[in-house]
């Protein structure tokens, strides 16, 4: 905070500010791209959680934003430099829009400062500043010139895997995710400067893998792996590649890890990481002109809001899926999006616009598959339909209704798609406690329990945990007891 501006006459006086320029700042244009799609507070979340990731502390709000994307903060402290370049690996605070710190201060960069002491991971915080937290705004009278060199060694790798321009170093982060046939193995020896097609290979088999994984154990320890991959991912964009084609398919790439990402964190309980993700993915198809990627990243964003209560947000987003998607051909992918609108109007509880969706959702759905169907809708079949159609009658208080087709989504469900089976299971299992069938909640609850050891979703335990405190006061009804236990004695989430 700014200090009083009346003084004792026992202090000192200060020595006169420097004045003013009389140029008004010059908005930050490039910080204002990279902002894309996101509103200020949605970008300064995904600053704050940045933050997080390398243990850095920053109150970034959407003033915070506007004020960088105005030019009033020409260079920003040190921590939201750390911040800064965390997110956005292999850039510069040039690259961001910022002047040099030593153009702020005015003189040049000091070279006899005291550097930190040995094995901390930030500088002595500027006055009126803790460690970057206290006051964001803070940005241009910091008096400490000197370098980290102890940043976390994650943050030295992204800076050295950039450092030479070599597409090849960044595709290699992918490397966990499915890169044995053909991708960097390959190239590793080449000083590869832009992207070609092995880089673009492993980008869209790094998308593949993390969907089977994602499939058969769901989403809760695989979202901090997938950080690293999307990083590298949006590296590769930065590096350029020789041919148009190449470009095209990194950006799909790009987009499509965004999003399965965005679903990772969607389905582990993280809404404001899924929502970040899923906008990253809607800027990145805006830029390309990719109207299947956009179609997806809406469809993605319309069922995230739904889950986070914001059904009208959900139909808007639903609608705009299914216009980006008219052109592409694609029966099964409207029918999906219709759904999805129809998720939307059973949260508004407009009965009538849910029936309509369905309706219109199942003859699209009955038009069978072909070949524009994007590849991503592996999972989308007879039992997704009757799930999602189950769900709508369940938002709606339609137990029997809902229970029903949760009951056809379980029987129908190839059992490849493991964590989908624990999932219609858990709609069975609430559907039926709700509609006062106890006993048989208590048995499909208990078939859930079993699958949990290959599935780790966050989504299919908070639907198992409400099952559970519905089915609280039926403890004498057959098999009620025993799931009550078995659910108890479950290990909670960290």
């Amino acid at each position: 905070m700014a200090s009083s501006p009346t003084t004792s006459s026992s202090q000192s006086p200060r020595p006169p500010r420097p004045p003013r320029s009389p140029r008004p700042p010059r908005p930050n244009l490039a910080f204002r791209r990279l902002r894309g799609q996101r509103s200020p507070g949605e970008f300064a979340a995904a600053v704050r959680r940045a933050a997080r990731e390398i243990d850095e502390r920053v109150s970034c709000d959407a003033r915070y934003i506007g004020r960088v994307e105005a030019g009033e903060i020409r260079c920003p402290n040190y921590a939201y430099e750390r911040v800064f370049l965390h997110m956005f690996p292999g850039r510069t605070l040039t690259d961001l829009g910022f002047v040099p710190r030593s153009a702020v201060r005015g003189r040049g960069a000091r070279t006899a400062e005291v550097a930190p002491a040995p094995h901390t991971t930030s500088p002595l915080p500027a006055p009126h500043e803790t460690d970057g937290a206290g006051e964001p705004y803070a940005t241009t009278h910091d008096p400490y010139g000197t370098d980290d060199q102890n940043r976390e060694e994650s943050d030295v790798q992204r800076r050295a895997f950039m450092s030479g321009g070599t597409a090849t170093v960044a595709a290699a982060s992918l490397g966990p995710w499915g890169l044995a046939s053909g991708g960097t193995a390959e190239a590793a020896p080449r000083a590869v400067h832009r992207a070609g097609e092995a880089e673009a290979r492993a980008l869209e088999e790094a998308v593949r893998r993390i969907r089977v994984l994602d499939d058969r154990h769901g989403a809760d320890g695989l979202y901090r792996r997938a950080a690293a991959p999307l990083r590298a991912a949006y590296a590769l964009l930065d590096a350029g590649a020789a041919r148009q084609a190449t470009t095209d398919r990194l950006h799909t790439g790009a987009g499509e890890l965004a999003i399965s990402v965005g679903w990772l964190a969607h389905d582990s309980g993280r809404f404001d990481d899924a929502r970040s993700h899923y906008a990253e993915a809607l800027a990145t198809a805006r830029v390309a002109r990719d109207p299947a990627l956009e179609a997806h990243a809406f469809c993605n964003t319309s069922f995230l809001a739904r889950d986070a209560g914001r059904p009208r947000e959900a139909v808007r987003a639903a609608q705009a899926a299914q216009y980006a998607a008219r052109p592409l051909g694609s029966a099964r992918l409207l029918s999906l999006l219709a759904l999805r609108e129809a998720g939307g109007w059973a949260g508004l509880a407009d009965r009538t616009g849910c029936e309509q969706a369905l309706a219109r959702a199942q003859a699209l759905y009955g038009r069978g598959p072909c070949d524009a169907d994007p590849e991503w809708m592996s999972f989308y079949g007879d039992a997704e339909l009757a799930g999602l159609e189950a769900q709508c009658w369940s938002t709606l208080g339609d137990w029997q209704r809902a229970a029903h087709q949760a009951h056809r989504a379980t029987r129908l469900q190839d059992p490849h798609f493991t964590r989908n089976l624990a999932l219609y299971t858990a709609e069975l299992a609430d559907d039926l406690a709700r509609a006062g069938h106890p006993d048989e909640a208590a048995a499909a609850g208990l078939r859930v329990l079993a699958l949990l050891d290959e599935v780790q979703s966050s989504r299919v335990q908070t639907m198992l945990a409400g099952t559970a405190r519905v089915l609280l006061p039926h403890r004498r009804a057959s098999g009620v007891s025993d799931f009550l236990a078995r659910h108890k004695a479950l290990p909670r989430p960290a």
